[in-house]
């Protein structure tokens, strides 16, 4: 039976309950029944054989009412249940694409910094070579083409190289900071002296990379700590030093120059100091005047 043929019969029934009350009621207020009389037993209605009585058919429609009821309902709360769900999967995918969309642009960020970071390093790299050329102290020059033509070429010994008016030599053997000094005095010389970027650049240039390694060069304070002066005696002006150098870590009064395989390490900042007594290699320097050409052993 279907939910709207069930309906009429429902609505007949109520109608026929409500009739057969009406009729009792008529019954006990009969006129023929005097007062204190006793009232005649109500009729007991009795349903027909092979029909469902009137509260058997009540409670089918209350079942089916109750069941078309449920499903109604259900229906509803999945209907409801489904939709915040499909939203909050298009919610949890628009959050998927604004966190990819600031992860992108916090990356782009990063690499303009790094860029702009290079860019910054390599002009205070410049900037350093320049203010350490204009403290340089100045090289005097012949002033005419007859004093130049006049000057004798300069000759550097065996393993020594010319820049400008001297030669050097860089050791392969390891000596303490004073062996070293005391070295190249032996050969007519002293220590390396560094005064320009020009210099430094053509001494590191020399150098063979390798995991660490390190020159004794001509600078030192173990007189006046932090007052670093030449094997001259004249002071140190500008320098060329690492990052966070000289340090003084553990009673460090010698300079060295250390080159190594990590290729961002730049000739102009490779300056450290140490303690004198280490064994490195170091550089020797003489300055060679006209006709000034004489063999020196290694």
């Amino acid at each position: 039976m279907s939910t709207s043929e069930s309906f009429p019969a429902c609505e007949g029934m109520y109608s026929k309950l409500i009739d057969d009350e009406g009729a009792n009621d008529g019954f006990n207020h009969r006129p023929d029944v005097g007062h204190g009389a006793y009232p005649a037993s109500p009729v007991r209605v009795i349903p027909r054989p092979g029909g469902p009585g009137p509260y058997r058919l009540a409670t089918f429609c209350l079942a089916t009412l109750s069941a078309v009821l449920l499903i109604s309902i259900i229906a509803v709360a999945a209907h409801y249940q489904s939709k915040p769900q499909s939203g909050g999967e298009a919610t949890s995918e628009l959050q998927k694409q604004t966190q990819d969309a600031n992860v992108s642009a916090l990356l782009a960020s990063i690499s303009k910094l790094q860029q702009e970071k290079t860019q910054l390093q390599k002009d205070k790299d410049e900037l350093l070579a320049e203010l350490a050329a204009t403290k340089a102290p100045e090289v005097i020059k012949p002033t005419t083409k007859a004093a130049a033509a006049t000057a004798a070429p300069i000759i550097c010994p065996p393993d020594w190289h010319l820049f400008n008016n001297s030669c050097y030599f860089i050791s392969r053997t390891t000596r303490d900071w004073p062996e070293s000094q005391s070295y190249c005095e032996s050969q007519g010389g002293h220590l390396a002296i560094i005064h320009t970027a020009e210099e430094q650049t053509f001494l590191w240039n020399l150098l063979p990379r390798g995991h660490w390694n390190a020159f004794w060069f001509g600078i030192t304070d173990e007189h006046t700590e932090d007052h670093w002066k030449w094997v001259d005696g004249t002071p140190l002006v500008g320098g060329f030093w690492e990052v966070g150098e000289p340090n003084n870590h553990i009673d460090e009064d010698c300079g060295y120059i250390v080159k190594t395989r990590v290729l961002e390490r730049v000739a102009i900042r490779s300056w450290y100091d140490a303690p004198c007594s280490m064994y490195w290699r170091f550089i020797c320097e003489k300055e060679m005047g006209p006709g000034n050409s004489t063999a020196m052993p290694h």
